[in-house]
């Protein structure tokens, strides 16, 4: 057994990272007929992947403090058992409120996304451990890239229960992994919470982690608006069958894993901030051509989910670099700091999330979704803009 004082190995942080994905997006393309079985509107049952975003928003601002505290290792043992007791009742639900109710507990795995890049950086610095935080991420974003698909699969073959079964079961062997491999990181028994009460105000005052955090909640903003909306723009727009938007579900994904090799080949010899500029800049560009063929009336799922697979390349560049940026500011508050980075990044993406779920009705088609993202995309184009600002600003000594 791996000794508990011992770092894991970076194939078990890819596993804590893609059970939190896959719990994200495999059952997706099982939404429009999950809100039939229970007899509820696409809106209500949208509230699984909104209200569940908005839940993980809220854990990690908590799980973050204490894992600085009391370590990484507890608090990624407790998140998987709670989850795993959480899918047996989402599995159990008679109704759609017993089930929504399961569903927010089964938040607690979003430690997985949190923990990870804390891990990372007690283990390195700057440019460097953005290139670790972006093999871990293409690594994991293998996960959102076959999940929708086999979730589809599944849907059709064995009902959208078959979903949670395989979160369940797969959860399980992670748990096994950590419990075996996952050693502790932090040092000297971590932080009490009095000192780190003590740093907050300096990690507060920072307009670099501000900068950072914005950039990567608006980047990642448009990828949550994506996850409320595509499953309706793929039913009602394109005409897709469950299966069919499962396979269409992998664009993201492709983007995403290129842009994580891009992170973490050349992060170290361009910088953070120039491979979060780039990365706003594609998503951006990719977005407002998009819309500019929807509002001529050209529409096409291979332009939509061209320009998603684009805008996925571009949150593979900015994320990595602006949570590595993020956790740099105060290094002894690493998981401070990413969780409260997470938490803004997940908080803003179920607001658009459900923005996504309140605009596409029939007959708006691909529009609002488009609107939405586009948006965010030129919020984080700004966001590291201002970064770049005030960096130049300090160093002219102003």
């Amino acid at each position: 057994m791996t000794s508990a004082r011992s770092a894991p190995h970076i194939l078990t942080l890819v596993a804590l990272s893609g059970i939190a994905a896959l719990s994200m997006n495999i059952f997706l393309p099982s939404l429009p007929g999950m809100a039939q079985y229970f007899g509820v509107d696409y809106a209500v049952m949208q509230l699984s992947v909104s209200a569940y975003i908005g839940a993980t928003a809220v854990l990690q601002l908590v799980a973050g403090p204490i894992s600085d505290r009391f370590g990484r290792r507890p608090v990624v043992l407790g998140g998987l058992v709670i989850f795993l007791l959480a899918t047996v009742g989402t599995l159990l639900a008679p109704t759609a409120g017993t089930f929504l109710f399961f569903r927010l507990i089964q938040s607690a795995i979003s430690v997985c996304i949190m923990v990870p890049r804390a891990v990372i950086r007690d283990q390195y610095d700057g440019a460097e451990a953005a290139s670790m935080i972006g093999y871990v991420t293409m690594g994991m974003s293998v996960v959102p890239m076959i999940a929708p698909v086999i979730g589809g699969f599944l849907d059709e073959a064995f009902g959208w229960q078959a979903n949670f079964a395989m979160m369940g079961g797969i959860g399980f062997l992670v748990l096994v992994i950590a419990w075996w491999n996952m050693g502790e990181t932090v040092r000297y028994g971590g932080l009490s919470m009095r000192q780190q009460m003590v740093n907050y105000p300096l990690l507060a005052r920072s307009v670099r982690f501000w900068g950072y955090c914005a950039a990567a909640t608006l980047s990642s903003g448009c990828f949550f608006a994506y996850l409320g909306g595509a499953p309706f723009v793929g039913q009602h727009v394109f005409h897709m069958t469950p299966a069919e938007v499962g396979y269409y579900f992998m664009a993201p994904s492709i983007g995403y894993l290129i842009g994580n090799f891009l992170s973490a080949r050349f992060t170290r010899t361009l910088g953070l901030n120039q491979m979060i500029l780039a990365g706003a800049t594609l998503c951006a560009t990719a977005l407002f051509i998009a819309l500019i063929f929807d509002v001529m009336g050209i529409v096409s799922p291979w332009i939509f989910f061209g320009a998603i697979a684009v805008m996925g390349m571009g949150n593979g560049l900015v994320l990595p670099n602006a949570n590595a940026g993020m956790m740099n500011v105060r290094p002894e508050l690493a998981g401070t700091a990413s969780g409260l980075g997470g938490a803004l990044a997940v908080a803003g993406g179920a607001i658009l999330s459900a923005l996504a779920g309140v605009f596409l009705t029939p007959g708006s088609g691909a529009t609002p979704l488009l609107i939405i993202m586009c948006c965010s995309a030129l919020g984080s184009l700004l966001a590291i803009t201002w970064v770049f600002r005030r960096e130049r600003q300090l160093s002219m000594g102003d």
